[in-house]
């Protein structure tokens, strides 16, 4: 029987819609009453924490 990988990875149960929903909603309410410059600063520190997570 053959399997499709790409369903293999995925969690059961998980919720593509309802998790990027969330994501958004929590990075609204982290950034709402930030300045551009805090807004550069806070994007360039997520996307080094996403590198250094994916790197491990």
């Amino acid at each position: 029987m053959m399997t499709n990988k790409k369903q293999d990875a995925v969690p059961e149960g998980f919720r593509a819609v309802k998790y990027m929903r969330e994501v958004r909603d929590r990075i609204s309410i982290d950034i709402q009453d930030m300045s551009f410059e805090e807004l550069i600063a806070y994007f360039k520190k997520r996307r080094l924490e996403a590198a250094d997570k994916n790197a491990h």
